[in-house]
């Protein structure tokens, strides 16, 4: 999130001056009161500054409490909208704002901050339209110690997108400038510069970088907008009133988290004799920013002035090429080929097969009890082999993100035995992106890979079988591809985890359990019983319970944290391992008060593979989902949780949506 440093005096002064704008609910300067924010009674208090236009959050007034949270009104933003946030860290300490949709048990992170300062900071996040009521959270988590605070100058939520600026508010609507000692980007206007804004009539500011201070070649001056939090795209617009002079080159470009630039816009034209308006096709579906960059090759270069810049969700040119979606080239082949196919109608090479899990080979990544793709199989292969499995047509000038997971049985030799090649739509290979190294074998393992090429691609998957006894089985699952860049960070959402990052705020009980669920990686200690791997990417963690260290009929319990109430239905999803010949039950309940209702169960070994369950709830109130393990009679009673996720519901397959039904004398048996 790009800040821009503003110090008090001016920030008071432009408050006084700054032309009238349109503000939405939810919007405070906090000089006359908090404008319906309240602090949440189940954390510490954020305080108003007793001589106004503050408030405030300090460590030695949070007491018992490790944060404060302020909530806003209730609000009805049926437009996307853009909140603008003054606010400063002071010493160590950490600030977040979530959104709380009004149908969801959850809130969700939009920004956090841990940057602290001497001075106000600015940050903007887009609210995207939305049919239902929301609220917004501001958390001040101010770490213990004294001079430790958390401060909020004011809150501006205005109509349309952060990207938007006609450079009349005092903050440039979250806009920066990247400091250079002979060329930058400063506000311009009848103040500072005889130079008519764009607006008729209207004497306003702009920003302007001149050249008369450029000492060396390509003297470069960048000015960045905030960074988008949601996907957009459509029509960006925006004037610009150039001289060229001795030379200076002006152009628009976009850059990712990874730091990718894509090039946007370049001037036609060297000179214009007034304002000029452009309006350029943008696409941002992942985090991007804008960046205005001129650049100087001497002190009489001229100067590059822009203002009043607008976006449009619909595209400004009918030519565009629509929003492209990617997910054509995704499969789990449980329903089929998908659009992928092999190079000859009559290949065996590639096979879609649905496993009975057993010893020696597990089921699908899917569902455990899908299919999947596998190659090389003895029956279908013989040496000399090659088999090509083409995916669909995708356009060119695109970043790739593509994930796919393998698995690996048999031979010792695995060289060239499974590999991805992008080809263009000739046939024709243009590069070989990955192949298949040293790998572990009976688990479902996560493949990532970014690539961009200008012509139109495929992906095409090669298994190689050199000859009997190098033919190993391989096996691919679950292809998907987006746009972007595989390395680019996503915050985790609340809905989800994968215990990658620690348990999520899952909660161990220590009131009636005798053992708790253990966060490991890799295979259980305890041979033919639990997952050789986790189900995210088959080297991560996940949770279990180790039989060894429990008696017959001990629980562990593990607890979600206090989940707000809905009237919508909820679909809780997770995968399970219940592998061993002494599994016991796993049960998943729903605490509503001092009651735990049975939603589902499963008792006794079920497969060797991870499997998916999904279940419904519906409960208005305050509540929790507890995961429920109870050891077997044997050692040989490993239980294992990963990738639990919950989703607006109803759930959308309900392959997996019974409680268990059956009798209840083994499920005593095991209690005792």
């Amino acid at each position: 999130m790009s800040c821009d440093f503003i110090t008090v005096h001016v920030l008071l002064l432009c408050a006084l001056v700054r032309a009238q704008q349109h503000l939405l609910p939810g919007s405070c300067s906090f000089e006359l009161g908090s404008c319906g924010y309240t602090s949440d009674p189940e954390s510490g208090s954020w305080s108003m500054n007793e001589e106004g236009h503050l408030i405030s959050v300090e460590s030695e007034f949070l007491q018992d409490y490790d944060e404060a949270v302020l909530v806003s009104p209730v609000l009805d933003h049926q437009d996307w909208s853009c909140v603008r946030l003054v606010y400063q860290i002071t010493g160590k300490g950490s600030f977040q704002i979530h959104l709380r949709p009004d149908s969801d048990n959850f809130d969700y992170l939009l920004w956090s901050s841990s940057t602290a300062s001497d001075s106000w900071l600015i940050s903007s996040l887009d609210l995207r339209n939305s049919t239902e009521p929301i609220q917004i959270l501001l958390t001040g988590r101010p770490e213990r110690g004294f001079g430790n605070s958390v401060a909020i100058f004011e809150i501006h939520i205005v109509p349309g997108y952060c990207i938007e600026c006609n450079f009349e508010e005092h903050h440039l609507c979250g806009y920066s400038n990247s400091w250079n000692p002979n060329v930058n980007w400063y506000v311009g206007g009848s103040m500072t510069r005889e130079r008519e804004d764009n607006q008729t009539n209207n004497r306003g500011h702009y920003m302007y970088v001149d050249s008369v201070y450029a000492k060396h070649f390509q003297e470069v001056a960048k000015f960045t907008s905030p960074m988008t939090t949601v996907p957009m795209s459509g029509c960006l617009s925006f004037f610009y009133h150039r001289d060229q002079e001795m030379g200076n080159i002006f152009s628009v470009f976009t850059r990712d988290q990874q730091g990718h630039y894509e090039d946007v816009w370049k001037p036609d034209v060297y000179i214009t004799s007034g304002w000029t308006h452009v309006s350029v096709d943008i696409k941002a579906p992942r985090p991007l920013e804008l960046v205005f960059e001129a650049a100087f090759n001497s002190a009489r270069g001229g100067y590059v002035a822009i203002d009043d810049i607008t976006f449009s969700p619909d595209f400004c040119h009918t030519d565009t090429e629509p929003t492209f979606d990617p997910s054509i080239a995704n499969c789990d082949f449980d329903r089929g080929m998908c659009l992928y196919h092999q190079e000859r109608e009559d290949s065996t090479g590639w096979r879609r097969v649905t496993v009975k899990a057993n010893l020696y080979r597990i089921g699908d990544h899917t569902l455990g009890t899908g299919s999947f793709l596998l190659a090389n199989a003895p029956s279908s292969s013989r040496p000399g082999y090659v088999g090509r499995l083409h995916g669909p047509l995708l356009p060119g000038n695109h970043r790739y993100c593509v994930r796919f997971f393998y698995l690996l049985h048999g031979s010792k030799s695995i060289d060239n035995a499974l590999l991805l090649y992008i080809y263009d739509e000739n046939n024709v290979a243009q590069e070989k992106v990955w192949t298949l190294g040293d790998s572990s074998r009976g688990v479902w393992t996560q493949m990532e890979i970014t690539y961009m090429k200008p012509m139109t691609t495929k992906l095409v998957f090669v298994s190689i079988c050199k000859n009997f006894w190098e033919c190993g089985l391989i096996a691919i699952d679950d292809i998907t591809v987006s746009l972007g860049d595989c390395r680019a960070h996503t915050d985790p959402l609340p809905t989800e985890c994968d215990f990658e990052g620690g348990v999520c705020g899952f909660i161990q009980d220590k009131t009636e359990d005798k053992a708790d669920w253990l966060r490991v990686r890799g295979h259980t200690p305890t041979s033919y019983t639990g997952p050789r791997g986790d189900h995210t990417t088959g080297v991560g963690h996940f949770l279990y319970i180790e039989a060894s260290l429990m008696r017959p009929g001990h629980k562990a319990r593990l607890l979600t944290s206090d989940l707000r109430g809905s009237s919508s239905t909820q679909c809780l999803v997770f995968f399970f391992h219940m592998y061993g010949s002494g599994t016991g039950i796993l049960s998943v309940l729903l605490r509503d008060g001092e009651t735990d209702r049975l939603l589902w169960r499963r008792r006794g070994e079920q497969s060797v593979s991870w499997m998916k369950a999904m279940v419904d709830y519906t409960c208005m109130n305050k509540h929790q989902i507890i995961f429920e393990a109870i050891r077997g009679p044997t050692l040989r009673s490993d239980i294992a949780l990963d990738d639990i996720s919950f989703k607006r519901g109803p759930c959308t397959d309900l392959t997996d949506v019974t409680p268990f039904s059956g009798s209840s004398e083994y499920f005593n048996e095991i209690e005792k």
